[in-house]
C-alpha cells in the first residue's frame, strides 16, 4: 500500500514538472510566433515588395562562410567544455564532447534546456563521466557566457553609446507613452510602483519566508552561478580557458558581420554594425526558444538606428536566424546518427 501510494505520489511529481515544463515553452514559443507577427505588421503595405525582394536578392553563398564559422565556434565550446572536466579527473574525447555538445543544441530545439540534461547524459553514456558532476560544468559555461554577454554590450556601448541610447530612448518611450504619443506619468507610477514592491517582497521573502520554493530557487541560482564562476580558478589551463572563451565571441561577432553582407541595405555595416547586433540578437536568442522571431526583431530595431528600413534589416534577421536553425538542425542531427556508430567502432577496436 505505502509503496503504491510512493509510486502514486512520484507519478504524479513528475507529471506536474512536465505540465510545467510544457505550459512554459508553449509560452515562450507563443511570444515568438507573436513577435514575428508583430514584426511583419511593422512593415508598411507598400514595403512589402522591398521586404521580398531582399530576401530574394540575398547571397545565400554567404551563408557557406557563416555554417563554417558557427560550426567552428560549437567545436571550440566542445574544446572548453572539456578544459572544466579536467579539475574531477575526466578527459573525454574530442569528437563525443561535440557529438554531446551539437545534440544538446539539436534538443533544445524542441524544449529548452532539455540540451542541457542531455548532453550530460550522453557523455555519461559513452565516456563514463558521471552526469551529476557535468552539472556543475554547465552551470560554469552558462556563467562565464552571461559574463561574455555583458562585456559585448559594454564594449558596444563605450564604441556605440549614441546608438545604444538612442535604442534605449526608443524602448523606453514606447513602454511609457499613451496613446496620443505623450508620456503616461500613470504607467511610470505603476513601474516605479511595482519595482519598490518587488525588491520589499525579496527582502522579506529572503529573511522571512526563506523556506518558500521561490526564494529557494532564486538563492540557488545565484549561488549556482557564482559557484560556476569561482570554480575556474582550480583549472589547470586558466589561459587556454579564456582563449577559447574569446574565440568563442569573436567567431559569433565575425559570423554576424558576415551574415549582415547577405543583403543589399545590411552589406558593409562594419564589425560595431555586428557587435551591436550580436549584443540585441544574444538577448533574442534568450528571450523565444532558439530566438524564433525576437532574435530577426532585435536586430531589424537596431540596424533601423543605423539607417537600415526596419523590413530590410528584419529580411536579414530572419536569414540569420534561419541560418542558425539549419546549422544546429545539420549538423546536430548527423552527430546524433554518428554518435553510436562512432563509439560502436571505438569499443571494437579498443577491444582488438
Amino acid at each position: 500500500m505505502v509503496e503504491g501510494l510512493t509510486f502514486v505520489s512520484t507519478l504524479l511529481s513528475t507529471m506536474k514538472k512536465q505540465i510545467s515544463a510544457i505550459i512554459k515553452y508553449a509560452f515562450f514559443f507563443g511570444l515568438g510566433l507573436f513577435l514575428i507577427w508583430w514584426s511583419l505588421r511593422q512593415i508598411p503595405a507598400n514595403k512589402w515588395d522591398e521586404f521580398i525582394e531582399t530576401l530574394k536578392g540575398a547571397k545565400y553563398w554567404l551563408m557557406v562562410p557563416v555554417f563554417l564559422i558557427l560550426s567552428l565556434s560549437h567545436i571550440v565550446r566542445a574544446l572548453r567544455w572539456r578544459i572544466l572536466m579536467e579539475p574531477m579527473g575526466y578527459k573525454p574525447s574530442i569528437l563525443n564532447t561535440f557529438f554531446a555538445v551539437m545534440i544538446g543544441y539539436l534538443a533544445n530545439l524542441a524544449i529548452p534546456r532539455l540540451g542541457e540534461v542531455l548532453k550530460c547524459t550522453l557523455l555519461a553514456k559513452y565516456e563514463k563521466v558521471p552526469a551529476e558532476k557535468l552539472v556543475g560544468t554547465i552551470v560554469a559555461e552558462r556563467a562565464v557566457d552571461v559574463i561574455s554577454l555583458a562585456i559585448v554590450f559594454i564594449i558596444t556601448l563605450l564604441t556605440q553609446t549614441n546608438l545604444i541610447a538612442s535604442y534605449g530612448l526608443e524602448l523606453f518611450r514606447q513602454l511609457f507613452e499613451n496613446k496620443s504619443g505623450q508620456f503616461s506619468m500613470q504607467k511610470i507610477g505603476i513601474v516605479v510602483g511595482a519595482v519598490v514592491l518587488l525588491v520589499v517582497l525579496l527582502k522579506i521573502w529572503s529573511r522571512k519566508y526563506g523556506h518558500l520554493p521561490f526564494v529557494m530557487s532564486a538563492k540557488k541560482i545565484i549561488k549556482g552561478i557564482w559557484e560556476g564562476v569561482s570554480s575556474i580558478r582550480y583549472l589547470k589551463q586558466k589561459g587556454l580557458f579564456i582563449f577559447y572563451s574569446v574565440t568563442i565571441w569573436v567567431l559569433y561577432i565575425v559570423g554576424t558581420w558576415v551574415g549582415l553582407s547577405a543583403t543589399a541595405g545590411t552589406a558593409g555595416l562594419g564589425f560595431n554594425a555586428a557587435l551591436a547586433a550580436l549584443a540585441f540578437g544574444s538577448i533574442g536568442m534568450i528571450v523565444t526558444p532558439g530566438g524564433i522571431g525576437a532574435y530577426a526583431y532585435f536586430i531589424a530595431k537596431i540596424v533601423e538606428k543605423m539607417g537600415v528600413p526596419f523590413e530590410i534589416g528584419f529580411a536579414n534577421g530572419t536569414l540569420q536566424w534561419f541560418a542558425q536553425f539549419i546549422i544546429v538542425l545539420i549538423v546536430g542531427s548527423i552527430c546524433l546518427l554518428v554518435l553510436p556508430i562512432y563509439n560502436k567502432n571505438k569499443i571494437s577496436h579498443e577491444s582488438n
